[in-house]
């Protein structure tokens, strides 16, 4: 249930969203949004060619557990754009603080990474989310992030 955005929302819209690029754009596309509820789903398509299994590990390709944390993160800060809408454009969202990481399951390529992120308050200019990152419905990590926002 969203208000006004069209589902699912993809890449090429993420990217007018947030300023991440290749190879750091962790966010495929946004499945699923409440703004009301204050949360979004989105989806993370891990595949062998992700340059960081070049040495994360050569014979045994895991996603680093920062990478899951960081798409959390980005899926929070699509979350606060489609919601603050043009009171949040232009804003550099840093990460801040991480709390309560938790990391259950290795992501291997071939997973699909789901991400559902909500936000749990704002203080100004900062934003606290909890997030957690699920393969096939299983929670595989979560943490709650601390993020704030600044004018580029």
């Amino acid at each position: 249930m969203n208000d006004t955005v069209q589902l699912p929302v993809d890449v090429n819209t993420i990217r007018g969203l947030i300023p991440h690029r290749y190879p750091f754009l962790l966010v495929d596309k946004i499945v699923d949004l409440d703004i009301a509820a204050k949360r979004i789903v989105g989806v993370k398509n891990v595949t062998f060619n992700e340059p960081f299994f070049q040495g994360h590990f050569p014979t045994q390709p895991i996603m680093p557990g920062v990478l899951i944390i960081e798409a959390l993160a980005q899926a929070g800060g699509v979350l606060t754009q489609l919601s603050l809408g043009r009171d949040a454009q232009s804003k550099l969202f840093y990460m801040v603080k991480v709390d309560n990481a938790r990391f259950s399951k290795q992501v291997v390529p071939g997973d699909v990474l789901e991400l559902h992120v909500q936000i749990k308050r704002v203080i100004r200019n900062m934003a606290v989310y909890y997030g957690e990152a699920k393969v096939d419905g299983e929670i595989v990590a979560c943490a709650e992030v601390l993020c704030a926002g600044t004018r580029e």
